[in-house]
Parts: structure tokens; sequence; C-alpha cells
């Protein structure tokens, strides 16, 4: 459906894209993370037409975007972030305008105005102007223009930036139906979202893509140890003996005593080993009463810092260079200059 092959994106200054190359399948929902900054609107506006890739090709549904643009935008439905709406229409009239913008005619444009009005849950408000409505419906109506047309793909945005958590579990919900029908690309700092609608990640960082994967990968891959919270009553502070008695226990932390005399601890263990069932069985024996216990899961929010945090690692020392060198460059002149004022008042003095 979407490829995108060697693409980078160049301004005077700064390179916001850098050689970045991936797929997305016909009907498949995709995230876009990263942290402000990444990338990610940029490769985003490459990929509906809005601006122009440096180099590289970006293909959608079989159409180049810069050879055959009109084809290829004639696929995307779009909503940008920041819902930028005309707010003296009503939700009719601009659902209605957008539907002219992609070429929609006749008695095809109206029933596909009034079935995209439905499906986004706007038929109640459709006559009221845009400038009237809730944050939330607002989203919707930007949702409405981009879904109109029935275009192949849709991308998304940020669509749920500024909502409160009813109306993002509204929109998340719209967004899960479209991806029976469509192929999606969402941008989103809602990792948790991303973790529940999409079924793979491409995280970018300094305009290059760090890692693509599924959420579950993802998860797994940044996963290096295993680690157990109890909480317990340890009367006799057996707790601290532990390793000893458990041969696969890494480590035995205490994380707080809490008011009711109970501590909690962390276990660690090797990826591989569950201590759950082994600590159901010796605790009691050693006279420690389980008040709780749950085994400690990476999110996708997990994995994505860490990914962040190694890629930072990475990229920092090539952006330090070249100013301390000309930090240094500008010491040896300033240093130079001084010598040589020094020379001249000492001839000056003879």
């Amino acid at each position: 459906m979407i490829q995108v092959k060697n693409v980078t994106k160049k301004y005077p200054n700064v390179t916001a894209v850098q050689d970045i190359s991936f797929e997305v399948k016909d009907g498949e929902v995709v995230g876009f993370l990263g942290p402000n900054g990444a990338g990610k609107s940029t490769t985003m506006n490459m990929l509906t037409g809005f601006i122009e890739a440096t180099q590289g090709q970006i293909i959608v549904n079989g159409y180049d975007i810069s050879k055959k643009s009109r084809k290829a935008k004639k696929q995307i439905g779009y909503m940008p972030e920041g819902t930028p709406l005309y707010m003296e229409l009503t939700v009719k009239e601009f659902v209605n305008y957008m539907a002219e913008l992609k070429m929609v005619k006749g008695k095809q444009k109206k029933e596909l105005v009034e079935k995209t009005i439905q499906e986004t849950g706007l038929e109640e408000v459709k006559n009221k102007l845009i400038r009237n409505l809730s944050r939330g419906y607002k989203q919707r109506v930007s949702l409405a223009g981009a879904l109109v047309g029935n275009p192949d793909v849709i991308i998304l945005d940020e669509p749920t930036v500024g909502l409160d958590p009813k109306q993002i579990t509204e929109i998340r919900n719209l967004i899960k139906e479209l991806g029976k029908k469509h192929t999606v690309i969402l941008s989103s700092h809602i990792l948790s979202e991303v973790s529940q609608i999409c079924e793979r990640v491409i995280i970018m960082n300094h305009g290059k893509i760090v890692a693509i994967d599924t959420p579950e990968n993802l998860e797994k891959k940044t996963k290096e140890k295993n680690m157990i919270t109890v909480t317990v009553e340890d009367l006799k502070d057996n707790m601290k003996n532990l390793e000893q008695k458990v041969e696969e226990i890494e480590k035995v932390e205490l994380i707080k005593d809490n008011q009711d005399g109970t501590k909690q601890y962390t276990i660690t263990s090797s990826e591989q080993v569950d201590l759950r069932k082994k600590l159901f069985e010796i605790l009691p024996k050693e006279e420690i009463t389980i008040f709780e216990l749950k085994k400690n899961e990476v999110t996708l929010e997990d994995a994505f810092i860490k990914l962040i945090d190694s890629n930072q690692t990475i990229e920092a020392p090539k952006q330090e260079k070249q100013p301390v060198k000309e930090e240094k460059q500008v010491k040896e002149k300033k240093e130079k200059v001084k010598k040589e004022e020094k020379k001249k008042d000492k001839g000056g003095e003879k």
C-alpha cells in the first residue's frame, strides 16, 4: 500500500528526516512514535504530498507521489494536528466542501457526505457551526474531512491531543473501526493508545528510524530481567537471606516500609526465570506472609524510552564534536591576539 524508499528531507540549516525506508501493508494500522523534533510530522507531511522529499521515493497504492501527485493524493485522507477547520461553516458544509476538494461529484457526493457524518457520530450536530462545537466534536469533524471520499489510506496526526478521557475513548473506538476498512497511519504521544490500536510501531529519533516492530515484540526485545514486586509481613527479617535460599534470585531490594508494618520488595531474576511459583512455596516456610505478589511487565512506554535513550547516547557525540573544535580554535585565536598586543605594547614602551 505505502512504500517509503531512502527518503530524506533537508532544510537550509537542518536535516529533518535522513534516509528512512519502510512499508505499510494494505489494511494495516501502524503507529508513528518519537520525541518532539524526531521527524514524525515531517514524514507524515511527505506521505500526504504536502511537502516534497529532498531525496528518495514515496509510493502510495502504486502511484509515485512526486510523479503522479493527484492520483496518489486521491488515495489519502489526512487529519492534521491541531484540527484546522473553517469555523464559520456548519459541520455538513465543511464535510461537503472537503468532498468537493477530493472531486467527489453528483449523487455520490451527497451519499458519501451523509455516510461519513454518520460514521463519525456527527448526525446530531451536522447543522451546527463548527465554532460552537466542543473540542471532541471538532476532532470528529476533522476526522470526517479525512474520511469523506472513502480513501484507502487514513493518516492521523495526534488525533486525540487535548481531549478528555471520555472523548479519547470515543475517538480511539472510531480509529479501531477505521482499521477494519482502511490502511491507517497514526501519530500519537499516548503510548498506551498506540499499543491498543496499532499492529506495528515505527519509532523515530533524530530524523532516523530507530525501530520497526509490533508493540509486543518491542516490549520483549527491551526486557532484560524479570522483576517481581512483593509485599510481605516479615517479623523475623528473613527476606535478607532469600538470595542464599533461592539460587535463581539475582537481587532482593527493599522498596519501602508500609505504615501497616508490611514491607515492599523487588526481586530480580534473569529473563528466562519466573519465580512466582517458587516464592509462593518458599516464603511461608521462612515465616514470611505474602500480602501481594505481582510480576512487573515491560510496557511500550518502557521500550520507547529505552530505545530513544540508547539512540541519543549514540547521536550525542556527533553533535558535540564540531562545536568543541570551533570553541578550541576561537580560544587559540584569542590567545594569539593577546600575545601580539603584548609585543606591540612592549615595543611602544621602548
